[in-house]
Protein backbone atom coordinates (compact mmCIF):
# COMPACT_ATOMS: atom_id res chain seq x y z
CA UNK A 1 0.00 0.00 0.00
CA UNK A 2 1.26 3.32 -1.61
CA UNK A 3 1.20 6.25 1.31
CA UNK A 4 0.89 9.67 0.11
CA UNK A 5 1.56 13.35 1.02
CA UNK A 6 0.54 16.29 -0.76
CA UNK A 7 2.49 19.70 -0.21
CA UNK A 8 2.49 23.25 -1.76
CA UNK A 9 -0.77 24.84 -1.46
CA UNK A 10 -1.41 28.02 -0.35
CA UNK A 11 -3.51 31.41 -1.05
CA UNK A 12 -2.73 33.04 -4.26
CA UNK A 13 -3.96 35.82 -6.50
CA UNK A 14 -5.87 35.33 -9.58
CA UNK A 15 -3.65 34.91 -12.54
CA UNK A 16 -1.36 33.56 -10.62
CA UNK A 17 1.03 30.04 -10.01
CA UNK A 18 1.62 27.62 -7.44
CA UNK A 19 3.11 23.71 -7.48
CA UNK A 20 2.10 21.04 -5.67
CA UNK A 21 4.19 17.82 -4.74
CA UNK A 22 2.81 14.46 -3.65
CA UNK A 23 5.22 12.44 -2.39
CA UNK A 24 4.70 8.73 -1.86
CA UNK A 25 6.03 5.65 0.62
CA UNK A 26 6.03 2.67 1.48
CA UNK A 27 5.02 0.40 -2.34
CA UNK A 28 6.92 0.75 -5.64
CA UNK A 29 5.63 4.22 -6.76
CA UNK A 30 7.01 3.26 -10.64
CA UNK A 31 3.79 0.55 -10.20
CA UNK A 32 1.55 2.71 -10.49
CA UNK A 33 -0.06 5.97 -12.68
CA UNK A 34 -0.21 8.70 -10.46
CA UNK A 35 -3.30 11.63 -10.63
CA UNK A 36 -4.40 14.68 -9.12
CA UNK A 37 -8.31 15.62 -7.75
CA UNK A 38 -9.81 18.35 -6.44
CA UNK A 39 -12.53 19.18 -4.09
CA UNK A 40 -14.13 22.29 -3.90
CA UNK A 41 -16.36 22.56 -0.45
CA UNK A 42 -19.81 21.86 -1.27
CA UNK A 43 -19.07 20.00 -4.58
CA UNK A 44 -17.75 16.27 -6.06
CA UNK A 45 -14.29 15.25 -5.95
CA UNK A 46 -12.80 15.80 -9.69
CA UNK A 47 -10.57 14.93 -11.65
CA UNK A 48 -7.93 17.11 -12.68
CA UNK A 49 -4.42 15.26 -14.14
CA UNK A 50 -2.68 11.93 -14.73
CA UNK A 51 0.50 10.74 -15.53
CA UNK A 52 1.75 7.07 -16.85
CA UNK A 53 3.91 4.98 -15.66
CA UNK A 54 6.72 6.45 -17.63
CA UNK A 55 5.45 10.36 -16.92
CA UNK A 56 5.89 10.90 -20.68
CA UNK A 57 2.24 10.80 -21.16
CA UNK A 58 0.09 13.41 -19.32
CA UNK A 59 -3.10 13.95 -18.92
CA UNK A 60 -5.67 16.45 -18.02
CA UNK A 61 -9.28 17.43 -17.94
CA UNK A 62 -10.86 20.26 -20.28
CA UNK A 63 -10.79 22.96 -16.87
CA UNK A 64 -7.00 22.94 -16.57
CA UNK A 65 -5.70 21.99 -19.58
CA UNK A 66 -3.24 24.25 -21.16
CA UNK A 67 -2.47 25.93 -17.62
CA UNK A 68 -1.41 22.80 -15.42
CA UNK A 69 1.38 20.41 -15.86
CA UNK A 70 1.78 17.22 -13.95
CA UNK A 71 5.32 15.33 -14.27
CA UNK A 72 6.94 12.66 -11.98
CA UNK A 73 10.10 11.69 -10.68
CA UNK A 74 10.10 8.04 -10.36
CA UNK A 75 13.57 8.17 -8.60
CA UNK A 76 12.24 10.54 -6.10
CA UNK A 77 8.44 8.94 -5.49
CA UNK A 78 7.79 12.38 -6.51
CA UNK A 79 4.85 13.17 -8.47
CA UNK A 80 4.08 17.37 -9.08
CA UNK A 81 1.16 19.61 -10.54
CA UNK A 82 2.70 22.88 -11.63
CA UNK A 83 -0.60 25.64 -12.21
CA UNK A 84 -0.36 28.39 -13.82
CA UNK A 85 -3.16 31.26 -14.78
CA UNK A 86 -4.91 30.12 -11.68
CA UNK A 87 -8.96 31.20 -11.40
CA UNK A 88 -11.54 31.41 -8.16
CA UNK A 89 -13.11 28.21 -9.55
CA UNK A 90 -9.48 26.42 -9.34
CA UNK A 91 -9.86 26.81 -5.27
CA UNK A 92 -10.64 23.64 -3.86
CA UNK A 93 -8.38 20.82 -1.18
CA UNK A 94 -6.04 18.90 -4.23
CA UNK A 95 -5.32 15.21 -3.06
CA UNK A 96 -2.62 12.89 -5.65
CA UNK A 97 -4.06 9.16 -6.02
CA UNK A 98 -2.00 6.29 -6.92
CA UNK A 99 -4.18 4.90 -10.02
CA UNK A 100 -4.91 1.54 -11.58
CA UNK A 101 -2.03 1.34 -14.71
CA UNK A 102 -4.70 -0.27 -16.55
CA UNK A 103 -7.85 1.58 -16.45
CA UNK A 104 -6.41 4.65 -14.03
CA UNK A 105 -9.06 4.30 -11.31
CA UNK A 106 -7.98 5.38 -8.37
CA UNK A 107 -6.74 2.98 -5.19
CA UNK A 108 -9.48 4.02 -2.36
CA UNK A 109 -7.11 3.45 -0.11
CA UNK A 110 -3.96 5.69 -1.43
CA UNK A 111 -5.70 9.15 -0.88
CA UNK A 112 -3.04 11.60 0.78
CA UNK A 113 -4.73 14.19 3.53
CA UNK A 114 -4.80 16.97 0.98
CA UNK A 115 -3.34 20.30 0.14
CA UNK A 116 -5.81 23.61 0.29
CA UNK A 117 -5.03 25.68 -2.44
CA UNK A 118 -7.15 29.08 -2.51
CA UNK A 119 -7.36 31.60 -5.43
CA UNK A 120 -8.15 34.84 -4.32
CA UNK A 121 -10.09 37.58 -6.41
Amino acid sequence: QVHLVESGGGLVQVGGSLKLSCVASGGAFSNYAMGWFRQAPGKEKEYVAAINLRGDTPFYSNSVKGRFAITRFNDKNTVTLQMAALKPEDTAIYYCAALDPKDYSPFDDSWGPGTQVTVSA
